[in-house]
């Protein structure tokens, strides 16, 4: 049905609430919005008059009609509509017609609705619609107010921290932290009494979490956990750790195996109970956040609460803003230098023949300073990124869009350090065979006696057997870093 006839219905009180759903389907066409705005000719009052309509649906529609129309004329009618609207399903949809608008003269009210809907504990039949009203307001009011962002100052006395580590390494991160009580997790290492700003330039541990003073594993309904959070008094410890300032905005996030369409519904619930509590300080928000809430679910189906900070400056990797899909994790890249470091020689002729964006260079080159770095790799698209990633770290790299296969130099490198190319699937694996064959002998061109091999592999039986034929290769140490996968680090020496 054409836009003009639609209109004239709903102007003639046609089967309105049909008309108007399928006015709104042909208005998702911007020019189908154009025409419609010609035919009203800057008059508004037939859509404005249905707001009053006694058919909630109608008034709905017809809301989300007026915001299409992208008019501050029509602001006062609308938000008069939403502030008197009982329906509470309908009241959402009036704020995504009043949000696209300039609503400025509105804020005042709207921060005023947003303060009610967080201090209060809604009953269950009403909770859905009152969570989408007060995450839309969130939204409207954090696009013209950014809150202030908190600075983190709780350095001294620091605070007891947990560092989430690669669980075959632990001892490797342990021997580089110099202060406090260490003890091993699981997971990782807790550290009592440590020392903030040395932790942080510690390259390699995954993420540092923050434990709730006087958590204890949480279970029971989502109703019961959100009280038992609220109970923890989080706002509290956090205006310990930080300038105190305006509410903290967080996200909550469930780490373990409870089903993806179980945790929405359930970080949802706990959230509304946990904001209500907290009087305005704590705000759930999808976006936009400083902080992390983590419920890390246990083997026994309760969930123990902790923190991510992102308020708490970590810059380790600041440098590598640009990726490709098989890129290395950076954290994984520091960890490999880390483990090769005693077979490293300082002021060395680096190469990486499997460069990618240059993580594996750049962490070599902050671990020992190097003489040269080279980085090979057939795609243009990964060197010019790692070139990228190379000045943002402050680096000089000499990266080569080449085949290293095809590669000639002058002179010969102390060693070599690369992530290794990894097949997918039995019918690749043939395939990487002959690449660890020829990578191998290849390499044997480019390497001092006594330079250094140093591999980042996932399948190190393949390394092993380009390795045996080849008598000019040492295996001097393998590091486990992932039994599940086998992933290893290598460390060959090349005796010619």
């Amino acid at each position: 049905m054409e836009i003009q006839e639609l209109y004239s219905k709903i102007q003639a009180g046609e089967d309105v609430r049909a008309n108007l759903i399928a006015l709104r389907r042909e208005l998702k066409e911007e020019e189908k919005q154009r025409a419609l705005a010609y035919l009203m000719g800057g008059e508004f009052e037939v859509f404005i008059r249905l707001l009053d309509s006694s058919d909630p649906k109608v008034r709905k529609n017809a809301a989300l009609i007026l915001g299409e129309m992208e008019t501050e004329d029509v602001l006062p009618s609308l938000f008069h509509a939403y502030e008197k609207e009982e329906t509470l399903f309908v009241r959402s949809d009036f704020l995504k017609a009043i949000a696209r608008l300039d609503y400025t003269p509105c804020l005042p009210r709207l921060k005023e609705r947003l303060g009610q809907l967080r201090s209060a504990i809604p009953e269950a039949e009403n909770r859905k619609h009152l969570r989408e009203e007060q995450l839309a307001l969130q939204e409207m009011i954090l696009r013209y107010e950014k809150p202030k962002p908190h600075r983190f100052t709780g350095y001294d006395p620091a605070p007891e921290v947990i560092l989430l580590t690669n669980r075959s390494q632990r001892e490797t991160v342990k021997a580089m932290i110099l202060e406090g009580s260490v003890t091993e997790l699981p997971a990782g290492l807790r550290i009592r009494n440590g020392n903030l700003r040395d932790l942080m330039k510690i390259r390699v541990f995954n993420e540092m979490l923050f434990p709730i003073p006087g958590a204890v594993p949480l279970s029971g309904t989502p109703e019961q956990i959100g009280e038992a959070l609220a109970g923890l008094r989080i706002p509290d410890y956090l205006d310990r750790l930080h300038e105190k300032g305006e509410a903290y905005y967080y996200r909550m996030d469930i780490r373990g195996p409870l089903p993806l369409e179980k945790k929405g519904p359930l970080i949802r619930r706990i959230a509304e109970v946990l904001d209500g509590r907290s009087g305005g300080k704590l705000c759930n928000t999808p976006s936009g956040y400083e902080v992390e809430l983590r419920l890390l679910e246990r083997r026994d189906g309760s969930f123990l609460p902790m923190l991510r900070l992102h308020t708490l400056p970590d810059r380790r990797f600041a440098y590598r803003k640009e990726t490709v899909a098989a890129s290395i994790a950076p954290v994984n890249a520091a960890l490999a230098v880390e483990l090769a470091r005693p077979y490293l020689r300082e002021n060395g002729q680096v190469l990486d023949p499997f460069c990618g964006v240059g993580t594996m260079l750049t962490e070599r080159a902050k671990a020992l300073p190097a003489h040269d770095l080279y980085g090979l790799d057939i795609y243009r698209d990964a060197i010019e990124k790692a070139r990228r990633n190379a000045e943002n770290a402050g680096c000089v790299v000499h990266y080569i869009n080449r085949d290293y296969f095809d590669f000639t130099h002058s002179y010969l490198f102390d060693e070599i350090i690369t992530d290794m190319p990894r097949s997918q699937g039995e019918e690749a694996k043939e395939e990487s065979r002959k690449l660890y064959g020829r990578f191998f002998e290849k390499s044997l061109t480019h390497l001092k006696d006594g330079g250094m091999m140093v591999l980042y592999t996932m399948e190190p039986e393949l390394a092993e057997a380009a390795a045996a034929g080849r008598p000019e290769y040492e295996l001097l140490e393998e590091f486990l870093l992932n039994e599940k996968n086998d992933t290893r680090v290598m460390v060959f020496r090349i005796k010619k």
